[in-house]
């Protein structure tokens, strides 16, 4: 596939996000750019949010991972299932009765301003950096297919990606959202399972072989149970895979603000379960396909590249399969990238007109538009900073790097949510600040205390001990609620 044809796949995938983004957001208000005007279809929303949960990283990194990792990721996507039923019937019926726009108006019911803005402002570093992330992943495949070429730095290809995220995203928001991630799950969707299709066809294997193929390979092992001290140890994977989903879904404004956009609790629960469902074979899909590019890449005698996170890219583009699968490739990572960094734009632009600046209740409608905008253009040069960052030191695979870093940004979040939904504790809010921030630094220094002393690995779990200082902290300053 020349970088010609990369090209044409990504202007004419572009035209068709713009004309949907454009049709859908045309007619927005600031209630349609922030919650959608709440009313979006369940089933609508039920839809966007397969293609929502996954992103450029889950498209290039997971079929990658099982030559290190075998399926377990399938150990936290059981997490993530029980995990969904945890935000579907605890965490929705409470935003719902509160009526929030930003998830972290909570925060300021139950305990005070200090503790809204450390919220809000944790939400805002853990987007940044996660959506940069996922940004820069795929900014790096069109930079090795495309920019290199002719011989464009990786600056301009980072700022050409986020002013076209910008665009697209400006105007709609979240009304926009929900039908631009229905175009997203579409062709994510369907390049999965037609680049599958196409390898199967390419090795000469029937639905049967490949399943043989497949089961019989060390890579496609799921469970283990063997080594507790591993970080692939199934309860360790388990445990992170419920406390991620409730803290990167259930408390991430970004993934929260299409279910918010329901009109009822019940449809938004209906919504959050059929994903549930939905993502277990998605994700098991994803997985069977890194198997068989292994396989076609044994079988050919290619050569694999250094990085995991290249071999479908090296696969699909230049090794040798018809055209179609380097345009299927091309087509679900764009649609998963495009929709991913709209969507954290979007919502970084939300939580910090709504809760760091305050904006709904010190603006009339006019002057809050003028603000959401102007943030909105500063959301996406910060971006664009921050991927640009990520060039010069990104060197794990990616979805691990992913997750390390929601383990320590997320944890004040999940932990002061849960202090306030399991207790009736009121808490001295000026100081949760200082709280928020000596949790992670105490669990960074417990992951290196385990490792050295007892040769222990802390893996993704991390985040709940990161919870966990965070609950303790609070205690701590906490008294007893007369009311």
């Amino acid at each position: 596939m020349t970088p010609v044809a990369v090209i044409c796949t990504v202007l004419g995938y572009i035209a068709v996000l713009f004309a949907v983004a454009w049709l859908s957001g045309r007619r927005a208000d600031n209630a349609g750019f922030f919650t959608g005007n709440r009313r979006t279809p369940w089933y609508m929303a039920a839809f966007a949010m397969i293609g929502a949960a996954m992103s450029g990283v889950t498209f290039i990194s997971v079929p990658g991972s099982v030559a290190a990792d075998s399926f377990s990721y399938m150990q936290m996507v059981a997490g993530f299932t029980v995990g969904q039923l945890v935000v579907a019937y605890v965490l929705i019926p409470t935003f719902y009765r509160l009526r929030v726009v930003s998830l972290y108006e909570y925060l300021d019911d139950r305990f005070g301003v200090a503790s809204h803005r450390t919220g809000a402002w944790f939400f805002f570093i853990s987007k940044m950096l996660g959506a940069a992330l996922r940004v820069y992943v795929v900014c790096a495949v069109l930079q090795l297919l495309v920019f290199a070429h002719y011989g464009i730095p990786f600056w301009a290809n980072a700022l050409v990606t986020m002013a076209f995220v910008w665009l697209y995203t400006h105007q709609g928001g979240v009304k926009s959202l929900i039908w631009t991630d229905t175009l997203k799950t579409l062709c994510l969707v369907g390049s999965l399972v037609l680049s599958i299709l196409f390898i199967m066809q390419a090795l000469n294997l029937s639905v049967t072989e490949t399943a043989r193929e497949v089961a019989a390979s060390p890579m496609s092992r799921i469970f283990f149970f063997d080594d507790p001290s591993s970080e692939r140890y199934f309860w360790k994977m388990f445990a992170a895979g419920i406390v991620l989903l409730v803290a990167m879904t259930g408390l991430d404004q970004d993934m929260m603000q299409r279910n918010l956009s329901c009109a009822t609790p019940r449809d938004s629960q209906k919504n959050i379960v059929l994903t549930a469902v939905s993502q277990i074979f998605v994700i098991f899909l994803f997985l069977v396909l890194g198997v068989l590019l292994y396989l076609y890449a044994a079988r050919t005698g290619m050569a694999l590249p250094e990085k995991s996170d290249q071999v479908f890219s090296l696969v699909a583009v230049e090794g040798g399969l018809p055209l179609v699968v380097g345009i299927l490739f091309v087509v679900g990572l764009i649609s998963s990238t495009y929709s991913a960094a709209g969507s954290a734009l979007t919502a970084l632009t939300t939580s910090f007109t709504v809760d760091i600046l305050e904006g709904p209740k010190r603006m009339d409608d006019v002057r809050l538009t003028r603000l959401r905008k102007g943030v909105h253009v500063g959301m996406a040069l910060g971006m664009a900073a921050v991927i640009l960052a990520f060039e010069y030191w990104a060197d794990d695979s990616v979805i691990n790097l992913v997750y390390k870093v929601a383990s320590y940004t997320y944890g004040p979040i999940l932990g002061m949510f849960a202090f306030g939904m399991v207790t009736r504790r009121r808490v001295r809010d000026r100081w949760i600040p200082l709280v928020a921030v000596l949790a992670p630094v105490l669990s960074a220094l417990l992951q290196t205390w385990a490792r050295e002393a007892w040769d222990y690995q802390i893996g993704f779990e991390l985040l709940i001990y990161n919870a966990a200082f965070t609950m303790i902290g609070m205690w701590i300053l906490s008294q007893k609620n007369e009311k």
